[in-house]
Protein backbone atom coordinates (compact mmCIF):
# COMPACT_ATOMS: atom_id res chain seq x y z
CA UNK A 1 0.00 0.00 0.00
CA UNK A 2 1.37 3.41 -1.04
CA UNK A 3 1.41 5.79 1.49
CA UNK A 4 1.45 9.79 0.83
CA UNK A 5 3.84 10.78 3.49
CA UNK A 6 6.74 8.41 1.56
CA UNK A 7 8.64 9.96 -1.28
CA UNK A 8 8.88 7.40 -4.20
CA UNK A 9 11.85 6.20 -5.24
CA UNK A 10 11.93 7.94 -8.46
CA UNK A 11 12.05 11.01 -6.10
CA UNK A 12 15.72 9.82 -4.65
CA UNK A 13 17.16 9.19 -7.58
CA UNK A 14 16.07 12.04 -9.58
CA UNK A 15 17.25 14.30 -6.96
CA UNK A 16 20.49 12.49 -6.55
CA UNK A 17 21.18 13.36 -10.51
CA UNK A 18 20.58 17.07 -9.70
CA UNK A 19 22.49 19.67 -8.54
CA UNK A 20 20.98 20.32 -4.82
CA UNK A 21 21.23 24.32 -3.95
CA UNK A 22 20.59 24.06 -0.34
CA UNK A 23 22.43 20.88 0.21
CA UNK A 24 25.45 22.74 -1.85
CA UNK A 25 25.16 25.98 -0.31
CA UNK A 26 25.21 24.34 3.56
CA UNK A 27 27.66 22.62 3.05
CA UNK A 28 30.05 25.47 1.74
CA UNK A 29 28.99 27.27 4.70
CA UNK A 30 29.60 24.79 6.94
CA UNK A 31 33.41 24.78 5.48
CA UNK A 32 33.27 28.80 6.04
CA UNK A 33 32.48 27.84 9.72
CA UNK A 34 34.82 25.76 10.56
CA UNK A 35 37.72 28.25 8.86
CA UNK A 36 36.44 30.72 11.27
CA UNK A 37 36.86 28.50 14.09
CA UNK A 38 40.09 27.65 13.69
CA UNK A 39 41.26 31.13 13.42
CA UNK A 40 39.33 32.25 15.78
CA UNK A 41 40.90 29.27 18.13
CA UNK A 42 44.73 29.79 16.80
CA UNK A 43 44.63 33.60 16.12
CA UNK A 44 41.93 35.35 18.89
CA UNK A 45 42.96 32.51 21.29
CA UNK A 46 38.84 31.99 22.10
CA UNK A 47 37.35 28.77 22.72
CA UNK A 48 33.77 29.35 24.34
CA UNK A 49 32.38 31.09 21.22
CA UNK A 50 34.47 29.23 18.71
CA UNK A 51 32.76 25.77 19.71
CA UNK A 52 29.04 27.56 19.83
CA UNK A 53 29.85 28.55 16.25
CA UNK A 54 30.80 25.62 15.22
CA UNK A 55 28.13 23.48 16.65
CA UNK A 56 25.68 25.86 15.34
CA UNK A 57 27.20 26.67 11.86
CA UNK A 58 27.89 22.81 10.84
CA UNK A 59 24.56 21.76 12.08
CA UNK A 60 23.16 23.68 9.27
CA UNK A 61 24.18 21.68 6.60
CA UNK A 62 24.51 18.52 8.70
CA UNK A 63 20.45 19.06 9.26
CA UNK A 64 19.90 19.64 5.55
CA UNK A 65 21.80 16.36 4.71
CA UNK A 66 19.34 14.65 7.24
CA UNK A 67 16.33 16.37 5.20
CA UNK A 68 17.33 15.28 1.94
CA UNK A 69 17.64 11.80 3.35
CA UNK A 70 14.42 11.75 5.19
CA UNK A 71 11.95 8.85 5.01
CA UNK A 72 8.69 11.17 5.23
CA UNK A 73 7.51 14.30 4.30
CA UNK A 74 7.42 15.03 7.87
CA UNK A 75 10.19 13.99 8.52
CA UNK A 76 12.39 16.85 5.72
CA UNK A 77 9.85 19.20 7.17
CA UNK A 78 11.38 18.80 10.63
CA UNK A 79 15.02 18.14 9.50
CA UNK A 80 14.92 21.42 7.62
CA UNK A 81 13.06 23.48 10.80
CA UNK A 82 15.96 22.72 12.50
CA UNK A 83 18.39 23.69 9.88
CA UNK A 84 16.55 26.51 9.93
CA UNK A 85 16.76 27.59 14.09
CA UNK A 86 20.42 26.21 13.74
CA UNK A 87 20.97 28.85 11.13
CA UNK A 88 19.03 31.52 12.97
CA UNK A 89 21.42 30.77 16.06
CA UNK A 90 24.60 30.93 13.81
CA UNK A 91 23.60 34.36 13.06
CA UNK A 92 23.72 35.51 16.51
CA UNK A 93 26.82 34.48 16.73
CA UNK A 94 28.09 35.46 13.98
CA UNK A 95 26.55 39.48 15.01
CA UNK A 96 27.95 38.64 18.24
CA UNK A 97 32.03 37.97 17.41
CA UNK A 98 31.29 40.85 15.03
CA UNK A 99 30.13 43.05 17.12
CA UNK A 100 32.49 42.17 20.02
CA UNK A 101 35.43 42.56 17.86
CA UNK A 102 36.78 39.12 17.45
CA UNK A 103 36.29 39.26 13.40
CA UNK A 104 36.68 42.09 11.34
CA UNK A 105 33.08 43.44 9.98
CA UNK A 106 33.74 42.91 6.12
CA UNK A 107 34.35 39.06 6.69
CA UNK A 108 31.22 39.31 9.30
CA UNK A 109 29.29 40.70 6.93
CA UNK A 110 29.66 38.42 3.90
CA UNK A 111 29.19 35.49 6.26
CA UNK A 112 26.22 37.45 7.53
CA UNK A 113 24.89 37.44 3.68
CA UNK A 114 25.45 33.96 3.30
CA UNK A 115 23.52 32.89 6.69
CA UNK A 116 20.71 35.13 5.44
CA UNK A 117 20.50 33.41 2.31
CA UNK A 118 20.53 30.20 3.68
CA UNK A 119 17.60 31.21 5.76
CA UNK A 120 16.04 32.71 2.83
CA UNK A 121 16.25 29.47 0.95
CA UNK A 122 14.99 27.19 4.25
CA UNK A 123 12.41 29.60 4.96
CA UNK A 124 10.99 29.20 1.20
CA UNK A 125 11.19 25.28 1.12
CA UNK A 126 9.51 25.29 4.34
CA UNK A 127 6.85 27.35 3.19
CA UNK A 128 5.97 25.49 0.35
CA UNK A 129 5.81 22.25 2.48
CA UNK A 130 3.18 24.24 5.14
CA UNK A 131 1.10 25.00 1.79
CA UNK A 132 1.41 21.32 0.24
CA UNK A 133 0.49 20.01 3.60
CA UNK A 134 -2.58 22.22 4.09
CA UNK A 135 -3.77 22.23 0.50
CA UNK A 136 -4.14 18.28 1.37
Amino acid sequence: MFNEEFFSFNHFTTMAQKTNIIQDKSYAFSIRIVKLYQYLTKTKKEKVLAVQILRSGTSVGANVEEAIGAFSIKEFNSKMGISYKEARETKYWLRLLRDTGYIESKPAESMLADCEELLKIMGSILKTGRQNKASN
